[in-house]
């Protein structure tokens, strides 16, 4: 899932700098805050898809931003709520704030980004596990399978099937396909001809017959039987 705005809430310079950079690098867009009450401007005046918010904030701290965001603000965007304290009470206190998420520091940062999507995708209504034929797709594990057999693909490569299992049969173009992997900014070279050939690597090389196919002049869809969609 590419192209979310995400506000970043966290007061440790260092911290935010790593976890900012690693979000970016997923294809997302990143505001920063390192305190309360400039979280709480953000949030209010701009549009995100994703607040990921640090519990420990000078001035008004994370759990406060959060009560403010919900209760007086209204606002519904989704809220990742980071913090060193691995209590059950204070997972709970922060539930009850209005966080959707916790992540305990420290974390990995593959779980953090993972977690975003998972979260923009409920948010947004997106379909979470596609199937079709013997080829699955789960977007809240991060998982593909072909006959079962587990496949590894990048992130990049992992959301074209995703667009493409969920446009299946329908032949998809060149151009959505750039837009939802990069919006407006496509990168100048020609990256994705190069995330089709590793997406087919992983996913065509091993079996008898691909399933990832070139209509010419038109786009690609996937060769495999009927749709069966899920939402989980």
């Amino acid at each position: 899932m590419s192209n979310l705005s995400v506000l970043l809430v966290e007061d440790h310079r260092t911290l935010a700098e790593t976890i900012g950079a690693y979000i970016e690098a997923c294809g997302h867009e990143v505001d920063y805050a390192a305190d309360g009450l400039v979280a709480l401007h953000l949030a209010v005046t701009q549009r995100y898809d994703v607040i990921v918010l640090d519990l420990m904030l000078p001035g008004v701290d994370g759990m406060t931003v959060c009560k403010r965001l919900r209760n007086d603000a209204k606002i519904t965007t989704p809220i990742i709520m980071l913090t060193a304290r691995d209590e059950l009470g204070d997972k709970l206190s922060g539930f009850e704030a209005g966080a959707d998420d916790y992540l305990v520091k420290p974390f990995d940062m593959p779980e953090l980004a993972a977690r975003i999507e998972a979260l923009a995708r409920r948010s947004k209504g997106i379909k979470a596990r596609y199937e079709i034929a013997e080829l699955s797709l789960d977007a809240e594990t991060l998982e593909v399978r072909r006959q079962g057999q587990l496949i590894a693909l990048t992130g990049t490569a992992f959301e074209i099937l995703r667009v493409l299992m969920r446009e299946h049969p329908k032949v998809v173009s060149r151009r959505a396909l750039e837009d939802e992997l990069w919006g407006d900014e496509p990168p100048e070279s020609d990256a994705l001809r190069s995330h089709l050939y590793k997406l087919r690597q992983a996913l065509d090389r091993p079996f008898e017959t691909p399933v990832v196919a070139t209509i010419p002049g038109r786009g690609y869809r996937l060769d495999i039987g009927d749709a069966v969609n899920s939402n989980r």
